[in-house]
């Protein structure tokens, strides 16, 4: 399947959040989107995000990101309101997100929403995520590979609040069941995501067979713990083809 039409991002505004593939996830969203749709997708963020200027036509660094976007005339397009440093551009407030939906400006609004500081599997604090108010789809994202790691800040962004949903101690090994968990809880995967928005958490990192059997597992789990969730991405996000499987509800 078309990974714009798995992941349910074929338009709107589609948020990115959770750990193990955000940033590789949007860039390739907007790249399919341009490159076979013709669609008038835009890279932001409500968090910092790294430069990203090489993934996408030209990046604006506006405080306004509709008349920028109304002057673009090649695809996809990046707009930020800030860069701060050499590595990093800040994120607009939620709501300038919702300004550029409404402005008609584009065709798919892809959106950072949190950070993970390349960990492979979180949990979001008190002020994550940063959605838009009027999100259309929320991609969370949880590596496979972190199955079997140990519990620490070593492989997960925010552990003690992964430890509160699954009952994990530190150290301990983090199993299918505990991905499955955090994806499914309000306090994870779907804290803060709108009534009428659809999610879609995507597995990503499904590099063999057994890493496959692995995301199954979880993503079955999955859809019987969250009513929510009608579907799970299985995905290798770095390939040409990425969708590895999706699993239906």
């Amino acid at each position: 399947m078309d990974v714009l039409e798995a992941l349910r991002a074929e338009s709107g505004v589609v948020a990115v959040v959770g750990a193990g593939g955000k940033k590789t996830t949007l860039y390739t969203l907007a790249a399919r989107a341009a490159s076979d749709r013709s669609l008038r997708a835009v890279v932001t963020a409500t968090v910092r995000i790294p430069i990203f200027d090489r993934h996408v036509e030209e990046v604006t660094v506006t405080d306004d990101p509709v008349a920028a976007l109304e002057r673009a005339d090649a695809w996809p397009v990046g707009v930020v309101p800030e860069r701060e440093g050499e590595d990093r551009y800040v994120g607009y407030d939620p709501e300038a997100v919702d300004d550029i939906a409404a402005a008609d400006v584009a065709d798919l609004v892809l959106v950072k929403a949190d950070g993970a500081r390349t960990r492979e599997f979180k949990a979001p604090n008190e002020r994550e995520p940063q959605l838009p108010p009027h999100v259309d789809t929320v991609v969370p994202i949880a590596s496979v590979q972190a199955v079997g790691k140990r519990l620490s800040a070593d492989h997960v962004h925010r552990p003690e609040r992964v430890a509160a949903i699954t009952g994990l101690s530190r150290g301990d090994a983090i199993g299918p069941e505990d991905i499955a968990r955090v994806l499914a809880s309000e306090r994870g995967g779907l804290k803060g995501v709108p009534a009428e928005a659809t999610v879609v958490p995507l597995l990503n990192k499904v590099d063999d067979a057994d890493l496959q059997a692995t995301a199954e597992e979880i993503g079955k789990e999955l859809l019987e713990r969250a009513p929510a969730v009608s579907r799970v991405v299985l995905a290798r996000m770095i390939d040409d083809d990425p969708v590895v499987d999706v699993l239906e509800s």
